[in-house]
């Protein structure tokens, strides 16, 4: 079967040390990192990708933080220092020896060696937190979902794969709210690009209507020029507005919908697809998976970070 997946070049082995491009994808919990990751990983294939979750460097296990007065997303419940000296080597290609957080069982298990691949994706609570973490990327990904989409979707969640109840969930996200507002959110500042998935509040679409998508494009980095993309005929699936960021500052932002039919949705991609230089080949098909389910949306955001790491490797 021929090898689908992403080409990012990979140096030869006589060839000095390459950096690797470094993306961050930060966000609550719940807020769908994993899944973003997941994609972009499949589809730049495991020899030229690796990813690492930034909520491995918990300094305590769960039944220690019942004890504490702050939870899981507080720096002082993290090896903050440790996770951004493992950030530094692994920008400069070197390895690491990470922390293991066990989410299935709350425990703290054996270290896992981890070697830099061209691409390394970090995702997790808090890898924008503090400024040395984030000098060492070259792209940031905030994910934003409206707090209720998120409470149920980690709802949802815990009780399916950590054994919680419902209500048990629901009185750790009141507990964690604090936490949330000072440590967890102020991040999405630094971001380069904020994803957000929900409905579109000016339409009454059933409830089954895929969320739509909105990629926030700050000017911090050279974002894909989109002309071709968006011409008539495309238009109904995306459209891009000037708009202003939560903190005042003008950004564009990409509203691509969830409504639209899928056909005109993946015409799009094709088009995004085109113009990140892969001609005669099918947008790969990893993006846009949750579960055995497909979103459009998600599909074109993971594209238009692709194209950001595809112009670093150039």
């Amino acid at each position: 079967m021929p090898d689908k997946s992403l080409r990012i070049r990979r140096a030869a082995p006589d060839e000095a040390r390459r950096r690797p491009i470094m993306l961050a994808i930060a966000g609550d919990s719940a807020a769908g990192k994993t899944t973003l990751t997941r994609g972009l990983v499949e589809a730049l294939g495991p020899e030229r990708c690796v990813s690492l979750c930034t909520d491995d460097y918990h300094r305590y296990d769960r039944s220690e933080r019942r004890g504490l007065p702050f939870t899981a997303l507080h720096p002082d419940c993290n090896h903050i220092g440790i996770m951004e000296q493992h950030l530094q080597l692994l920008a400069t290609g070197e390895p690491v020896l990470k922390p293991v957080y066990d989410h299935s069982t709350g425990e703290l298990v054996r270290p896992e060696l981890v070697e830099p691949a061209p691409v390394v994706i970090v995702e997790g609570l808090l890898p924008l937190y503090s400024k040395l973490a984030r000098a060492c990327f070259d792209v940031t990904v905030y994910l934003d979902p409206p707090e209720e989409i998120r409470r149920g979707w980690k709802v949802q969640r815990d009780c399916a794969k950590r054994g919680y109840s419902p209500e048990q969930v629901l009185a750790e996200l009141e507990r964690r709210e604090p936490e949330s507002a000072e440590f967890i959110r102020p991040q999405r500042r630094h971001a380069d690009l904020v994803v957000r998935f929900a409905p579109i509040e000016s339409r009454n679409d059933p409830a089954d209507t895929p969320l739509s998508a909105t990629v926030m494009l700050r000017p911090t980095i050279p974002h894909p020029d989109l002309t071709g993309v968006l011409q008539p005929g495309l238009s109904r699936a995306m459209h891009l507005k000037l708009e202003r960021d939560p903190d005042g500052r003008p950004v564009e932002s990409l509203h691509v919908h969830g409504y639209v039919p899928r056909e005109e949705s993946v015409a799009v991609e094709k088009a995004i697809w085109a113009e990140l230089g892969a001609p005669g080949r099918d947008t790969p098909e990893e993006l846009g998976r949750i579960g055995t389910e497909r979103s459009e949306p998600l599909a074109i955001a993971q594209l238009l970070i692709l194209f950001h790491l595809m112009e670093l490797d150039r």
